[in-house]
């Protein structure tokens, strides 16, 4: 199982070229499911996420097709992939891979809209949170689909073959099932209005590659989403936005180590609440042509309290990662998770390296100290995978980080980017 080493010490100084988000990608490429036509996504990351999503795809029938060679940018690589769903032959998508990836769930809204039914299973529990699916049940079902859960699936089906709009308020935000009933809706006959929809940059993207393909949505990036259903969608070309989570991680990297680097692509206004955050934490940050600069020379950084929450709020992906800023900030530091009951699994790792973290129930208050030290620590999810790299970038000696595989889910050559701005980081096959 491989891990990767961190020498700390060094400042990070360079350019880092942003990656497409995940977290875009990933309804992007399920939306390939309600034409038949070929959607062309460009901008697509190399992770693992993304790879199964591929396969779980490919169990309904969609072809896919990398156009023309992988383009080497810098470290990282943008693809441009094809999406055919010319034919779709299941609309089962089975436990055994389903449950390796909650996202894959979300195939239930595009199958029910194009072909009438659906049986999913139940993508079952996870190591941040229960995150369960009523939401997305409760949602399809205002759309008229007639659901039954028999032997851990979910089955689906809709009456005369089609959904049918309708008003669905959210009980409480989610960006999951405002993803699955906005594409259920895209096909459904008649309007559908979702009120307290989710109001992230990736909701934002898929509506604009929804209406490429003949979609009429309207309100993406508010609370109130309305969507006029149409027949039939057709293909289109859409570019995935720049990873604001990758950017934010990278920008609280350069925050711990010193230094300067330009972060290729990214945008502020993806993120914004974050980067207040981070400047408040004595980061410079300026948004130039080229991507975001962010600079920390000669001052320390400052304790700064946060609160995670829905968009445009700051990230709960960016918890574990700002949470390593503060470990050695001056001063005491509060954050506060409210979107996920169990996202403190690395505070233990980082108590490891010298971190002074207590917990009192969903807050961790955080007291800075003047060094860390290296030690082997163990990744629990992605993002906290991420966090102890982060740590160990400015901790004396040398830091092993195991369990990297979840790292490869979401970030794309995480150890080749932070190497050319000067750390030293390697993977150790193992």
């Amino acid at each position: 199982m491989d891990s990767i080493r961190v020498k700390g010490g060094n400042q990070l100084n360079g350019r880092i070229p942003i990656s497409g988000a995940k977290n875009a990608a990933l309804p992007l490429m399920i939306a390939s499911l309600l034409t038949d036509d070929t959607l062309t996504l460009e901008n697509v990351p190399h992770l693992a996420d993304v790879e199964q999503l591929i396969r779980i795809l490919g169990n309904h029938g969609v072809d896919y097709s990398v156009n023309g060679r992988r383009e080497k940018q810098q470290e990282g690589y943008s693809r441009t992939i094809n999406f055919s769903a010319r034919q779709i032959v299941d609309t089962t998508a089975p436990y055994e891979l389903v449950s390796k990836m909650r996202a894959s769930f979300w195939v239930i809204g595009p199958l029910l809209a194009r072909m009438g039914e659906a049986k999913v299973s139940l993508p079952g529990g996870c190591a941040i949170g229960t995150r369960p699916v009523d939401l997305f049940l409760d949602g399809l079902q205002a759309l008229g689909a007639e659901l039954d859960v028999e032997s851990g699936y979910v089955v689906a089906k809709t009456k005369n073959g089609r959904l049918v709009g309708n008003r669905y308020v959210f009980p409480k935000v989610s960006v999951g099932a405002t993803h699955v009933l906005m594409m259920a809706a895209a096909l459904a006959r008649g309007e559908t209005v979702l009120e307290n929809a989710a109001r992230e940059p990736e909701i934002v993207n898929l509506a604009e590659c929804l209406n490429a393909m003949g979609a009429r949505i309207t309100g993406a990036g508010t609370s109130t989403i309305t969507i006029e259903g149409v027949d039939s969608l057709s293909g289109a070309r859409h570019r995935v936005i720049p990873d604001r989570i990758e950017t934010g991680t990278y920008a609280m990297a350069v925050a711990m180590t010193g230094g300067d680097v330009l972060l290729e692509g990214a945008r502020v206004d993806l993120l914004q609440r974050a980067m207040d955050i981070l400047a408040e934490s004595g980061a410079e940050i300026s948004q130039e042509e080229a991507g975001i600069r962010v600079r920390r020379n000669g001052n320390g950084v400052r304790a700064v309290d946060v609160t995670t929450e829905p968009f445009p709020g700051f990230p709960t992906d960016l918890q574990a990662q700002f949470m390593g800023l503060m470990t050695m900030a001056s001063g005491q530091s509060k954050i506060t998770e409210t979107i996920f009951e169990n996202r403190f699994m690395h505070v233990q790792e980082l108590a490891r390296l010298g971190a002074r973290i207590s917990l009192a129930g969903q807050t961790a208050i955080v007291e800075g100290v003047s060094r860390l030290k290296g030690a082997p620590v163990m990744a629990t999810d992605l993002r906290a995978s991420v966090s102890l790299v982060i740590a160990g970038l400015a901790a004396e000696g040398e830091t092993t980080v195991s369990r990297i595989y979840h790292l490869d889910r979401g970030f794309e050559r995480l150890e080749d980017k932070l190497s050319n701005c000067g750390a030293v980081v390697e993977r150790l096959s193992g």
